[in-house]
């Protein structure tokens, strides 16, 4: 495969072989971030688990120590004085069952749904437009709550989910290149903790196999931080 030139510059920034410290890696992953843009940086986890076990089947969600950088639009699908309550805590759009019709319709302006449980049989009913494109509200992601002014707060602040998939990998947004490399490092630390909390007793040996940070179309950098 023919490599871009800024492809090839980064490779020559770093050891492909080797495997380095958080710091190092997150000092790294900036210089290698040769975009016109703001790329993102993402980390991902190789795992020692077989998802097709439940049990093995690592989900979660949590807010970043530093935040993500992206503005994500949160979408609201609640009734009565719920509505109101999403409006104030900052919720992009608020509707019950008339929003869903638009989602129906093809309208997908939003990253994110929150949901009240009561509502969850109607979004249930959209399950196959809303699956696949991983905008379902789940309660292990905290996006289905009475807690409305909570989930909306969480998700403007940073929050982040994370699932294993059919491969038992990982892979995360933990910021920007535009970010100080300690906030890298402190949001890579918090994310590879809570994914260390999720493992699954039946796990025998090594757990993470495997630790890799990236930007955008960069190359993936090996981070020592197996366990």
């Amino acid at each position: 495969m023919k490599r871009s030139k800024a492809y090839n510059n980064s490779l020559s920034l770093y050891e492909k072989a080797k495997k380095y410290s958080v710091s190092e890696a997150c000092e790294l992953v900036k210089k290698t971030a040769n975009l016109k843009y703001d790329a993102q940086i993402r980390v991902s986890f190789k795992l020692n688990v077989d998802p097709r076990h439940a049990e093995q089947q690592i989900r979660g969600a949590m807010v970043l120590p530093a935040g993500t950088g992206r503005t994500q639009k949160v979408l609201v699908v609640t009734q009565g004085p719920k509505m109101e309550e999403a409006k104030n805590a900052g919720a992009d759009y608020v509707g019950d069952k008339e929003i869903l019709e638009k989602i129906k319709g093809g309208w997908f302006d939003f990253d994110v749904i929150v949901a009240t449980p009561d509502m969850m049989g109607e979004l249930g009913k959209l399950g196959k437009i809303l699956g696949p494109k991983g905008l379902m509200p789940n309660p292990k992601t905290g996006t289905v709550t009475p807690n409305i002014a909570a989930a909306v707060e969480e998700i403007k602040k940073g929050k982040v989910t994370y699932r294993v998939d059919k491969d038992g990998n990982i892979n995360c947004l933990i910021g920007k290149a535009s970010f100080e490399a300690k906030d890298l490092e402190a949001n890579f630390n918090a994310l590879y903790n809570a994914i260390l909390r999720a493992r699954p007793a039946a796990v025998k040996g090594q757990y993470i196999l495997g630790v890799t940070l990236s930007s955008n179309m960069g190359p993936g950098i090996k981070v020592e931080a197996a366990a």
